[in-house]
């Protein structure tokens, strides 16, 4: 396992890059735990695998330097930074049986057969492949070839980091779960250092005990999954993690009170106070579950329309209209619904400032 570095890392396709938008990779500057469990999440083309190669040596970094505990490893190919990659589609051999597919990195490192047995018959009962061992490969599911495929990196007591990319794609839905859960019990079991590249956020926080949020080239945030839900410090990632996402609003301040088309929405003193101090463009953001929905005028209400009710069994969704935004609330279930008019309060605890899209703290 290894603690991993990235140093002022940028990168660029081109030969000659002459902007910012000639890099794939803008800025990076950040350390990977050992131990940890880290998703890198965003869109498609905002960086992530990009990264992700630049770490495990396939793609060598235009700038900056990769150290793994402190030893620069940055112009070093993947076979000589003693890592494992599990990929959108299994890289096996399928002619070989399970065991043997297991084996095959022990052996080619000439490993005793006696360890080699020992390490094999190990990884496969921590990923439910015993019954399978004596079994080709070929003739196996999509969700069993990726457990080969991760057992295949988990055999190998050395290895310092293990990668994936996008590994459940091509998985079942039904299935998909069953693997998240079976990799965050590995990694509580074993304590390696887990890095996954996904674009689905439930992947993302269901998985990994920090999250890196990418937007064209950056990270915009790192945290918990708890963090990025309740302190989003981009509107992206507002707008990204959740469903549905953050409502923003563009407004103006006059002393505690966001002004949004002649709306009045109170805020706290702090956040009041840093918003007067901003400069660049204001929006206030809040989470649909935490915009109170109200079939009768309520103090502090603002009033508003109802477009669209969405029952999704549990709970409700409202679609509103505020002036001419659009917002969205989460309507427990059990609370009265409104049918043409609402009345939205914003509790000031979870009511958000931005200022050109950066959370205001």
């Amino acid at each position: 396992m290894a603690r991993i570095e990235l140093n002022e890392i940028a990168h660029s396709y081109l030969r000659n890059p002459k902007g910012e938008s000639d890099y794939a990779i803008k800025r990076i500057h950040n350390v990977w735990e050992d131990g940890g469990a880290y998703a890198l999440l965003g869109p498609s083309g905002c960086g992530k695998t990009t990264l992700l190669n630049i770490i495990s040596g396939l793609v060598t970094p235009s700038r900056g330097r990769v150290l793994y505990d402190g030893k620069d490893v940055t112009s070093l190919p993947p076979e000589k930074r003693n890592i494992a990659q599990v990929f959108q589609f299994p890289v096996l051999y399928d002619t070989l049986t399970v065991f043997d597919n297991l084996a095959f990195p022990l052996r080619n490192r000439g490993i005793e057969p006696s360890e080699v047995t020992k390490r094999v018959h190990e990884v496969a009962d921590i990923l439910d492949l015993t019954p399978f061992l004596k079994k080709k490969a070929a003739g196996l599911t999509a969700d069993a070839k990726q457990k080969i495929s991760l057992g295949r990196g988990l055999v190998r007591s050395d290895v310092a980091a293990i990668l994936f990319d996008e590994p459940l794609t091509v998985i079942d839905p039904h299935l998909k779960w069953h693997l998240r859960r079976k990799l965050k019990e590995i990694h509580e079991q074993l304590k390696l250092t887990l890095i996954y590249v996904t674009h689905d956020q439930t992947e993302a926080l269901t998985f990994a005990d920090q999250v890196v949020v990418m937007l064209e080239g950056e990270i915009v945030q790192i945290g918990t999954p708890q963090d990025l839900y309740e302190n989003p410090e981009h509107t992206f990632v507002g707008y990204f993690i959740g469903s549905p996402g953050m409502n923003f609003l563009t407004c103006t301040l006059e002393g505690n009170v966001a002004q949004v088309d002649g709306a009045k929405i109170v805020l706290d003193e702090k956040t009041a106070a840093l918003g007067r101090k901003a400069q660049g463009k204001l929006e206030l953001g809040i989470r649909p579950m935490y915009l109170e929905v109200s079939p009768v005028p309520v103090e502090n209400g603002v009033p508003a329309k109802v477009k669209v009710l969405e029952d999704q069994g549990c709970h409700k969704i409202a679609v509103l209209m505020l002036a001419d935004k659009t917002l969205q609330a989460m309507l427990p279930e059990g609370k009265p619904v409104p049918e043409e008019k609402a009345w939205l309060v914003f509790p000031p605890q979870w009511t958000r400032l931005f200022a050109d899209g950066r959370l205001l703290k």
